[in-house]
């Protein structure tokens, strides 16, 4: 069955996009983004959602938030049984990015969405909301370099859903969206090495068919880091061995040139935050919720 979430998106217009600092192994302020390229990229990475029939909403950059562009890491929206729209704010771990979410949440209420958040100016757990997709039968939840352990409670409460923790181990696969990669109910994109061998283990006996990939394809390529629409995979690269895996499983590859916002450590993935995942059709309800590590 197809990913039912994936058909709307809050993405950043790349106004100020720039190498302002390094806080991942891709960041060098050596070697920063053409500004004509990236816009141009971002531009046909959003007709690309619109022509496969997505929602995209565009929130404007603050000129002082360099890498806000990677609207993933925002906050984690979700729709309740009731039918209530709330997103859980990111709480960054490097100062350099917290004020991108008061930013963010102030437009987030505007269109009738409930910021709640797990930790807030520097205090309480770190999360990520690159770290988070719902897959099966629970919120699957990276934790380790950007999202604390202890956050993974809060979400559980928060959102009264089943959490599975999953431990990121690897330096430059610091966000699981990096790594992981769900493709349908029984598919997913999942990169081992970017896991402890636990975690690794956990993974792939959650995911029925995975499209395991090595750490020098998830990253030279980005590929995990895609999205779904449909039967539609918007890629940044895509291995002729990927592709062909992809292919079998009745996937179309689209493959969209973003290459200069690599340089700050992020694809097609990281560019866009979806706005439509939904508890009790995604996400099975848990009441009190459920911490699974």
């Amino acid at each position: 069955m197809d990913l039912a979430w994936g058909r709307e998106y809050v993405v950043v217009k790349p106004t100020h996009f720039r190498i302002a600092y390094a806080i991942n192994p891709f960041m060098d302020t050596a070697d920063q983004p053409d500004p004509g390229r990236a816009m141009t990229q971002w531009r046909g990475l959003v007709g690309t959602l619109e022509r496969l029939g997505a929602r995209v909403h565009v929130l404007e950059q603050r000129p002082d938030a360099p890498d806000m562009v990677y609207a993933m890491n925002l906050g984690l929206a979700f729709v309740g049984p009731d039918g209530a729209r709330r997103v859980v704010m990111s709480h960054m771990r490097f100062p350099e990015r917290r004020m991108e979410t008061g930013t963010a949440a102030q437009w987030l209420a505007r269109h009738g969405w409930r910021p709640t958040y797990v930790g807030r100016d520097g205090v309480g757990p770190c999360f990520e909301a690159g770290d988070a997709f719902p897959y099966g039968d629970a919120l699957v939840v990276g934790y380790g370099p950007r999202t604390d352990e202890l956050a993974l409670k809060h979400l559980a409460t928060e959102l009264g859903v089943r959490v599975r923790g999953v431990r990121t181990a690897h330096p430059g696969m610091y966000h699981l969206d990096l790594a992981f990669c769900p493709l349908d109910d029984r598919h997913a994109i999942v990169c081992p090495d970017a896991l402890s061998p636990e975690s690794a283990r956990a993974l792939l006996e959650l995911v029925p068919e995975p499209l395991l990939i090595s750490q020098e394809e998830a990253l030279t390529t980005f590929c995990a880091n895609s999205i779904v629409i449909g039967r539609s995979v918007v890629m940044p690269a895509c291995p002729d061995r990927v592709r062909s895996r992809l292919e079998e499983w009745g996937l179309e590859v689209l493959v969209v040139e973003v290459g200069e916002f690599h340089k700050g450590g992020g694809s097609i993935r990281c560019l866009t935050n979806p706005l439509d995942v939904t508890i009790g059709r995604d996400l099975p309800a848990v009441p009190g919720g459920e911490v699974i590590v």
